[in-house]
């Protein structure tokens, strides 16, 4: 109540300003009267009696502002000062128009990469108690986190001690019947209980359960949000209705809310259940389903991973030929989804934390000079009663009034960044990140942005009270425009450009080797030619093409027609294209050659007989596939040269007999080629043993299309998706693109691109105010120094030596901040290990250039104002002072 009561009394004291102004000059003249009429009794001339009675009252001014501070007129007096510091930004534009820019940059910089890092690993997922959801693998030899086999899911679901609850889930695409024809359409299997796991109720009906997961249940459906909209207008009345999914009726029964997601199947907008187990998940060695689970109460993902190793080496003991070698692995749900980018998001945010350092640094710097600049302003209002602490909050408000100037600034060019990045992720991409949906200035966004204004603020506010706080007031106001350089600058200035350069260092060399492992990522050899190749993925109904025959006639039918435009100069297809990944593997065993049970893991391709001249690889012995390897020919096979250098070092593997581990007659296939290290996977995996079969004698349904043109392959497109149509309408159709395309846009090139740019933009920026950081101090020195100078070559002193002067000092700061740069860049880049691809952290060349490059662009800097210093006309000098 006391607190409630003083501060209205403050209030209305605030608002009788000029009333108590006046009763305060009143009082103070009424003293200053009755002062000098004692003195005058005691024998004082009247004149002598009025200056002692003033000396004896004191300051006027001083005792006003502390009589304000008394009764409580700090809110005026903030006012005050905020009125102050707008009227010296004014008077100075140049200064506040940089501080404000060189901030604004580090702020939107630091505010948009963080809305990134925020969404991926902060913003929980949406999910009920997302904490206690794990992403459960089996690991193999070349493969550390593989999905499962329907046979081990259903063994690890039976048998685990760790879970609530247990399920699977599956990648998909369905034709589905339309209004407008057959269109493929992305989706998803999962086990009855999935969205139960992960507690995610519908918008509209309900979810799946375990009944709907039998083979004798209704097929059903689950439309996403996006999907009820767009494919079906909101349609209340869509509960119940028949979807026609591969020529099998199923029933829609919900619709899920508009907020969920699944990161790993982004992009899907139906979801089935598994219900009928596929001619794959029939066989324990085949492996296409990957697992979701959430942790009981109490347990640890520590302790279910180790429950999950003790199943899977049960299973390995009960089932050696299907289960040798494999283990589990366990990690939390979140981790499964951001753990690839987690390290890139990282970098990239202390990338950008560097940048606003630097740019809190130059604008320090920047503060200083004018702290320099108004040492005798200072000095003379402390002389006229200002108190230290009316000064320093001068200084604060001033800052203040920069920080929140460029922070309306920042979080605009923030939010216009944002959007930015967002347009320059590949669709696909995006699909596969949900969690950048609504991407913008959240809560926590903003917090973050609140904190750095806080961060810039206090070292904006300190930067000139240092200058405040260790100079005398009274030397100041007598040393008035003296030109020699202060102690407290060369000191403090000093060292903040070296600190600045430092950071550069730091940035360079970052950029350098992003920009250094990108390069060597995109000339990897390929051992292809994937210049003017267009690919497609051709889907066809199982009704019309299930038959080996069937699927061959339509492969004839597509390749001939395709092989027949103008343009096309070949055309084949393939059941994976190349550069995409080391998935769809086999394992493999030679006859002849002696073998104790492990599983040799091979990519897999189904290719049409023209596949390799058409991407153009090197056929390196034997021969490759004809029209004769059909159907009722010899099954044969063509394997890659890793393959044959590890299997066949001292033989010819041309003509050796090839197959399943058991050596099974109906997987025996004769090697009749070998062709070179096609790279299956991505470009920063190993290459893989792989091996290839011709299609008329492993067919399927489906299909990739690929036809090299004669023009750009992009532009082609249209016409040869028009051709599948026209052979056939109930033919699907999707992932239409260019070779060139899926390589520069795959997620490893797009995450290696990505970062490298943008810490390469991060480091010029840094680059560039380092060096103008370092022009400033030594400007400002040499303006400074300006007697000395005159002085020194009023003496005789030649401007060579001027010049050595002045750059002896530039040189020694450089150094100091390249050698300091040097050895933090070394400790940060050890860091990225993760993100280089071909490169060493300790990359000699790189650092050496970054040194270099730092180097010449901070001499040229300090070049321009040693110049100034030698042309120095020694007579206008001394004048001037």
């Amino acid at each position: 109540m006391e607190a409630i009561t003083l501060f209205f009394r403050k209030l209305r004291i605030l608002f009788t300003r000029d009333r108590f102004n006046s009763e305060l000059d009143e009082e103070m003249a009424f003293h200053r009267d009755q002062a000098q009429r004692e003195m005058q009794s005691d024998g004082l001339p009247k004149e002598n009696a009025r200056h002692a009675a003033r000396r004896q009252f004191g300051n006027d001014v001083l005792l006003k502002e502390k009589s304000h501070q008394v009764v409580g007129f700090r809110i005026e007096s903030v006012f005050q000062d905020f009125r102050f510091a707008l009227r010296q930004l004014h008077k100075n534009p140049g200064f506040a128009i940089v501080a404000i820019l060189v901030l604004t940059l580090g702020i939107a910089a630091s505010v948009s990469i963080f809305s990134f890092v925020d969404a991926a690993l902060i913003k929980p997922l949406p999910y009920q108690n997302p904490a206690r959801l794990v992403g459960v693998y089996e690991t193999a030899k070349f493969c550390p986190k593989c999905n499962l086999s329907f046979q081990d899911y259903l063994d690890w679901k039976k048998d685990n001690k760790v879970f609530s609850s247990f399920d699977a889930w599956d990648w998909a695409n369905y034709l589905w019947k339309g209004p407008s024809g057959v269109q493929p359409i992305p989706a998803a299997r999962v086990a009855g209980g999935f969205f139960h796991t992960l507690g995610v109720t519908s918008a509209l009906g309900r979810v799946f359960t375990e009944a709907d997961d039998t083979p004798g249940a209704p097929r059903t459906v689950l439309l996403t949000y996006n999907t009820w909209q767009k494919r079906f207008g909101g349609k209340s009345d869509i509960l119940g209705q028949s979807l026609t999914l591969d020529d099998a009726a199923y029933t829609i029964i919900g619709v899920l809310p508009p907020d969920f997601h699944f990161a790993p199947r982004g992009g899907a907008e139906i979801w089935t259940t598994l219900h009928d187990p596929n001619n794959c998940e029939k066989r324990r060695s085949c492996h296409n389903l990957f697992a979701i689970a959430r942790l009981s109460d109490g347990v640890s993902v520590q302790a279910a991973l180790a429950d999950m190793k003790s199943i899977a080496a049960r299973l390995e003991k009960q089932y050696p030929d299907s289960n040798m070698g494999q283990g589990a692995l366990v990690m939390s749900l979140s981790e499964a989804i951001v753990g690839d980018i987690r390290p890139i998001l990282l970098t990239l945010l202390c990338g950008a934390g560097l940048l606003l350092l630097i740019a809190c640094v130059n604008v320090s710097s920047l503060l200083l000079v004018r702290a320099e600049n108004r040492k005798r302003e200072m000095a003379v209002r402390g002389a006229l009663g200002a108190s230290p602490a009316r000064l320093v909050r001068q200084f604060i408000t001033e800052g203040t009034v920069l920080v929140a100037a460029s922070m309306v600034c920042g979080l605009a060019a923030a939010y216009g960044a944002i959007h930015l990045l967002l347009k320059l992720i590949p669709e696909d991409m995006l699909q596969q990140a949900p969690y950048l949906q609504n991407l913008g200035l959240s809560p926590r966004v903003l917090a973050y942005a609140c904190f750095l204004a806080l961060f810039a603020a206090a070292v904006f506010s300190l930067t000139p009270t240092l200058r405040l706080s260790v100079a005398n007031l009274r030397e100041d106001l007598a040393e008035g425009g003296r030109s020699a350089a202060g102690t407290t600058w060369k000191r403090l200035g000093s060292n903040l450009v070296a600190l600045e350069l430092a950071i550069a260092v730091i940035l360079l060399a970052g950029a350098g080797l992003l920009g250094k492992s990108f390069y060597r990522l995109l000339h990897v050899t390929i051992n292809f030619n994937p210049e003017h190749l267009a690919t497609f993925e051709v889907t066809a109904p199982d009704a019309n093409y299930a038959k080996p025959e069937q699927s061959i006639a339509l492969s004839k039918r597509v390749l001939d027609r395709i092989a027949a435009m103008p343009g096309v100069i070949a055309v084949s297809h393939t059941s994976d294209t190349p550069v995409r990944c080391n998935c769809d593997t086999t394992w493999f065993r030679i006859l002849g050659h002696p073998y104790s049970g492990e599983h040799n893991d091979s990519p897999e391709r189904s290719v049409s007989t023209d596949y390799f001249k058409t991407i153009q690889a090197k056929l390196i012995r034997g021969r490759l596939f004809t029209d004769a390897d059909d159907a009722s020919s010899t099954p044969v096979i063509i394997i890659n040269q890793t393959l044959a250098k590890q299997f066949f070092p001292n033989e010819d593997p041309i003509g050796k007999m090839i197959g399943d581990t058991d050596l099974s007659p109906k997987s025996m296939r004769q090697i009749v080629g070998i062709v070179d290290d096609i790279r299956e996977g991505g470009l920063d995996e190993d290459i893989r043993y792989a091996v290839y079969y011709p299609f008329t004698q492993s067919t399927d349904d489906g299909f990739i299309v690929v036809a090299r043109t004669a023009q750009d392959p992009k532009s082609m497109l249209p016409a040869l998706v028009k051709v599948i149509h026209e052979i056939d309408p109930n033919i699907g159709v999707r992932n239409e693109t260019t070779m060139m395309q899926q390589i520069n846009d795959s997620e490893t090139a797009y995450l290696h691109r990505s970062s490298a740019w943008l810490v390469g933009g991060f480091a010029v920026l840094a680059l560039l105010l380092s060096v103008v950081g370092l022009y400033g101090v030594i400007a400002y020195s040499v303006s400074q120094r300006t007697r000395e100078i005159g002085v020194r070559m009023a003496l005789g002193a030649q401007r060579s030596s001027v010049y050595q002067l002045i750059l002896k000092e530039a040189t020694w700061l450089i150094a100091l901040g390249i050698v300091a740069g040097l050895a933090g860049s070394l400790a940060v880049t050890t860091l990225m290990g993760k993100l280089l691809f071909g490169v060493h952290s300790w990359d000699i060349q790189t650092l050496a250039a970054v040194a270099v490059l730092l180097g010449i662009s901070a001499l040229l800097a300090s070049y321009i104002p040693a110049r100034r210093a030698a042309s120095v006309n020694p007579v206008e000098a001394l004048r001037a002072e």
